[in-house]
């Protein structure tokens, strides 16, 4: 549980004072998500969330039905949330709709990217590669996800960032669905050439580097699947002890 600790306290710090009790929620459990810490299938019982985070459950179905929209949770009318399981057909389209978006993505990030970026970029690489040294596979999935939302940002586009954030959850539940073992689903290296590539400005290159960082991805996807937890108290049990010492 020490990782996930880590994880959340680590979003907490960083979080806007601005925040509403929804936006806390949400990312929450986006970041379980994205971290493979719910796994596909997962429900998410109202009054078990409502307790966990001290919330009322009016709050709770606001980012339910938010993250629903992303696609990463199906609410089923009279039986509640669970995070989505695809299907192999759904798995392809999903591949495919991230293989036309990372292109066009990448293309203008070529065109765009600034070398501020380029160089906070490179410094979550950085903390993607620890992470993984480390064994704390949880953060190095999430960093991995947030290397394709950066580049997204890159790109300077608005709705293509948008529609990123939800594949790029949508593929992590895939790999929590599908892959075997408990493998980096991107290569720090991969990442850096292709970082490479960007700030040369070499469009061509880096289309192609891309084409072949998602080829690798899909590769190590296999029918046979493990799940992690999906006990909401246990994949939570960070917030419910950061809750107690609040109230001590």
């Amino acid at each position: 549980m020490t990782s996930l600790s880590k994880a959340v306290q680590k979003k907490s710090k960083t979080k806007s004072p601005n925040q509403t009790q929804d936006d806390v929620v949400y990312c929450h459990i986006f970041d379980a998500i994205l971290e493979q810490r719910l796994p596909p299938g997962t429900k998410l019982n109202e009054e078990a969330l409502s307790e966990i985070f001290s919330v009322s459950r009016t709050i709770i179905r606001r980012a339910l039905l938010r993250l629903s929209l992303e696609q990463v949770v199906v609410i089923r009318p009279n039986r509640g949330a669970i995070v989505a399981a695809p299907t192999i057909e759904e798995a392809k389209q999903i591949f495919k709709a991230r293989e036309v978006m990372e292109l066009a993505i990448t293309e203008l990030a070529v065109e765009n990217a600034t070398q501020e970026q380029i160089k906070q970029i490179r410094k979550l690489v950085t903390a993607e590669l620890s992470a993984f040294e480390k064994g704390d596979f949880g953060s190095g999935i999430r960093l991995s996800g947030e290397f394709h939302l950066k580049l997204a940002e890159m790109a300077n586009n608005a709705p293509l960032l948008n529609f990123q954030r939800s594949l790029v959850s949508q593929t992590s539940l895939l790999i929590a669905q599908y892959e075997v073992g408990n493998n980096a689903n991107c290569s720090l290296d991969e990442h850096t050439i292709l970082l490479d590539a960007i700030e040369a400005g070499d469009k061509e290159k880096a289309l192609s580097l891309m084409t072949e960082h998602l080829n690798h991805i899909r590769s190590k996807l296999s029918l046979d699947g493990e799940t992690a937890s999906n006990d909401l108290h246990v994949v939570f049990s960070n917030v419910i002890k950061s809750n107690a010492l609040n109230k001590a």
